[in-house]
């Protein structure tokens, strides 16, 4: 049987290699580590790397905690739970803000959650944010994750995609975050699949993250921009910000079960703006952009 320490393993070296990739790509940044124990029990490598050629901030999170459950889960639908019930969660976080504006943000996550009751499951996602939708990219990133998702099963990626449309979104501004990805959460053993092939396909969207990323990073790194590209870049970190403060699952989980506060909010952008009713100008990229912003587009 598939253990908890076979699955935090293998997280670990999915950072180690995904912090390779990137510092490969870049050039310049390289990643500097931070660890850190949590009080209640279990902790962490929080890999940080700024001011790089291609990555002005980004940080690739291993974390493996344990510890009584958390009062806010006593409140889901998890079964028969009493505070005496203990947990154990692992999983990589990854997120990179890049310095040119043409370079598109990128998110994942992929976790492992397990309780003393004999609940688990998996969960995750990986999705794309660019400051300026360029359809070509989209194509290829939702191709790539097709490919990945259909090795494992036909349902995965159309069930997952809606599922990221509906988690990246931005409620109260009515707009994705970006042009979504696949998105997943406790996915658990039934009579058509195993643990260990669950498994399986989480490591397939691990393996996935390096090869897309370093990819976009190439096509677009070189791209000239100016100003006024750069305000608008702002502009799109601040509504990444308002996500990931109010609606993001991670942030909430790792707050609410007394994770480290640094770690978790390294997923914010070194710099963001807000400006007041700000409208792009007409046929603009802006506005384009602007209009990619929304659920259900099919990009393949």
């Amino acid at each position: 049987m598939l253990s908890k320490e076979q699955i935090s393993e293998w997280f670990m070296s999915l950072q180690d290699s995904i912090c390779n990739a990137l510092e490969q790509e870049d050039g310049k940044g390289k990643f500097t580590e931070d660890n850190w124990v949590r009080n209640e029990g279990g902790g962490g490598r929080t890999r940080i790397v700024q001011n790089g050629n291609v990555i002005e901030k980004g940080g690739v999170l291993y974390s493996a905690v344990h510890g009584d459950v958390p009062d806010f889960l006593l409140n889901e639908n998890l079964g028969v739970l009493t505070p005496k019930n203990t947990f154990y969660a692992t999983g990589v976080s990854i997120v990179i803000h890049p310095e040119n504006p043409m370079v598109p943000i990128i998110h994942m996550n992929i976790r492992y959650f397990e309780m003393s009751t004999g609940v688990w499951w998996f969960g995750g996602g990986i999705d794309l944010t660019p400051h300026y939708v360029v359809e070509e990219d989209a194509v290829f990133f939702h191709s790539t994750l097709k490919n990945s998702c259909d090795k494992h099963s036909p349902a995965y990626y159309l069930d997952f995609k809606k599922w990221a449309d509906d988690y990246f979104f931005i409620n109260h501004r009515n707009e994705t975050r970006g042009v979504g990805g696949i998105f997943f959460d406790k996915l658990t053993q039934n009579q058509n699949v195993s643990k260990e092939q669950l498994f399986a396909f989480v490591q397939e969207i691990g393996n996935t993250f390096a090869p897309v990323y370093t990819q976009l990073m190439n096509r677009n790194k070189s791209k000239s921009y100016n100003e006024s590209n750069k305000k608008w870049q702002l502009l799109r970190r601040g509504r990444y910000v308002e996500f990931n403060l109010i609606y993001d699952k991670g942030t909430k989980f790792g707050l609410e079960s007394n994770g480290r506060v640094e770690s978790i909010l390294m997923s914010l952008p070194k710099t963001a703006g807000w400006e007041y009713d700000f409208t792009p100008e007409i046929n603009s990229h802006e506005e384009k952009t602007l209009s990619f912003l929304k659920k259900e587009i099919s990009w393949i």
